[in-house]
């Protein structure tokens, strides 16, 4: 019976629950049964929340018992990257620094989901304070990745796209700085999703660089992605950088198709270095696939593009340096006692720290000093403005854009924990859109000749999530991933 209730997705177990064929609380159950027997090897969960989430199942049990409506999402399980603050319930970001706290109060897009009828099953393990590629950052422990334990599940949001990816729960919220939702999608064969900057409140999110932050949805189907991202996206007044435009529904035009549809393939990550030659065969394939399907599909350049992982890697250091300097040993979280105030505060942030926290701090401290702020952290401002242009002019002639997610699928755990440069080069293909602002979606197509997965990018322009799930659904329907593995892989 759990296998049968964990390899449905979200819409039909909301379809279950409403129609009476499940009960919220034997679809809980049998999801922490499923986290039970897989978490102790995938090490996905960080906090299993299982006696709130049973009560609050009998409570939506109770609702619709009485024949009251409990929500679109209602009976659903989901999980919570663990930068998201849960009142009550500890949030670490995967840092020691932060071992322990429990927030006074819920991030909008937990609430938001909560009176939708989701139930929170728990929290995610990350890379510390979302600074990674394969989660091998978090302070408590790698993730694995559920098609082969050996290999990493990508990161900073390795968590939350393993325990979708190992029917954990259905759904699953990441954060995307450079690509942290849609890589670990990419890598574990499901749908990541980042919407356009400001779209999704960052309320109760633990900030890494706050113009690039993005919280979005993992999901099994596109379908699934577009049900969790129209439950938590909109105006909210707590976030001074949310969008007051109302958002349109993605979900009503899954079915619609790509004719006419204008994709422009980015030349630029279809050719660039350490391309893994079934990526690359990956992406040819997806193009012609959304050709046959009656779009019109062409090269396109975005030159600048290449500089985006250098500008990256100035201005998101520079703002994690000023937001993580709330980190001091004194209101909240670890403290390690020194003889005054400021060695506390320095004894507290090297034993709180990891040492990829700490890179990043002195990278972007540096950036911002006097002397070296415009040499630096200004000119990688400017490189950003270039990046934005030469999007813009892609999508004069297109509607979307494609390209591979991820260089490589997943490599094997401790390949590249002592190159940091060779990690940093895994988001090659993200970054630029966050630098953007604009929405991006990666979409499992196919696997390597090991058996892991395979997944394409697809891009669009600010507020251009209609288009980009449009072709979403398209690539889904003609990709060659097999839809049924998506509950295990290897498991």
């Amino acid at each position: 019976m759990t296998d049968a209730i964990t390899s449905k997705t979200a819409a039909e177990l909301a379809g279950d629950f409403r129609d009476g064929t499940l009960s919220a609380s034997e679809i809980v159950d049998a999801h922490l049964d499923r986290i039970e027997a897989l978490n102790p090897e995938l090490n996905a969960f960080l906090y299993i929340d299982a006696d709130r989430a049973r009560r609050r199942a009998a409570d939506l049990d109770a609702v619709r018992a009485a024949g009251n409506e409990a929500g679109a999402l209602a009976g659903v399980p989901i999980g919570l990257k663990d930068l998201l603050c849960t009142e009550g319930i500890p949030t670490t970001a995967g840092s020691k620094i932060l071992k322990g706290w429990r927030p006074p109060y819920d991030a909008t897009v937990v609430s938001r989901l909560e009176a939708q009828g989701a139930i929170s099953l728990g929290k995610l393990n990350m890379d510390e304070f979302a600074m990674g590629s394969s989660n091998e950052n978090s302070a408590y422990g790698s993730v694995k990745n559920p098609w082969d334990t050996s290999k990493v599940p990508g990161g900073s949001s390795g968590g939350s796209a393993a325990a979708v990816a190992a029917g954990m729960v259905p759904l699953a919220l990441g954060s995307d700085t450079g690509g942290s939702i849609r890589q670990p999608a990419a890598l574990c064969g499901v749908v990541g999703v980042k919407p356009t900057y400001g779209r999704v409140s960052r309320y109760g999110v633990i900030a890494f660089a706050s113009s690039l932050d993005q919280i979005g949805p993992f999901g099994r189907t596109v379908a699934d992605a577009a049900f969790m991202l129209e439950a938590i996206w909109g105006y909210d007044h707590f976030d001074s950088t949310s969008i007051e435009e109302p958002p349109t529904p993605v979900g009503s035009v899954l079915d619609d198709g790509v004719q006419g549809l204008r994709v422009g393939v980015i030349s630029e990550l279809a050719n660039t270095e350490g391309l893994q030659p079934e990526v690359a065969a990956a992406l040819q394939r997806s193009a012609g696939q959304l050709a046959a399907a009656g779009a019109i599909v062409d090269e396109v350049s975005v030159p600048s593009i290449e500089y985006g992982l250098s500008a990256y890697y100035l201005i998101a250091p520079a703002e994690a340096s000023s937001n993580l300097a709330r980190y001091d040993g004194i209101r909240y979280g670890l403290r390690v006692e020194g003889p005054d105030t400021a060695a506390t505060n320095r004894l507290t942030r090297a034993a709180g720290f990891g040492d990829e926290v700490k890179r990043r701090i002195m990278l972007g401290t540096y950036a911002l000093s006097a002397g070296y702020y415009d040499a630096f952290y200004g000119k990688a401002q400017q490189v950003r403005t270039l990046i934005i242009d030469d999007f813009a002019r892609a999508y004069e002639r297109f509607d979307v854009l494609l390209s591979p997610t991820s260089p490589t699928t997943a490599f094997g755990l401790g390949d590249k924990v002592d190159d940091p440069l060779a990690m940093y080069l895994s988001d090659v293909c993200t970054i630029a859109t966050n630098l953007a602002g604009a929405p991006a979606m990666s979409v499992p197509v196919g696997k390597d000749a090991h058996g892991l997965p395979i997944g394409m990018q697809i891009l669009a322009p600010a507020l251009g999530e209609r288009p980009m799930f449009q072709a979403g659904a398209a690539l889904e329907a003609a990709a060659s991933f097999n839809a049924a593995e998506k509950t295990g892989g290897a498991l």
